[in-house]
């Protein structure tokens, strides 16, 4: 499924972003070469960065 459909990112590519580091939708473009363009998406990879903070802060507890 497309997360940014402007840029044609899907949810894996921003995932893999997400576990190469990226804390930030800025960081996940980045890694993409590619900008925010409507940033419709924006909302919804913050929501999977803290998703993925959050499962990785419970891990290491």
């Amino acid at each position: 499924m497309y997360v940014c459909n402007c840029n044609g990112i899907r949810q894996r590519e921003v995932a893999a972003a997400i576990e190469a580091g990226a804390r930030r939708p800025r960081d996940v473009f980045q890694r993409h070469g590619c900008s925010a363009q409507c940033a419709k998406c924006v909302c919804e990879m913050r929501e999977m960065i803290q998703a993925q903070t959050s499962i990785c802060a419970v891990v290491a507890e």
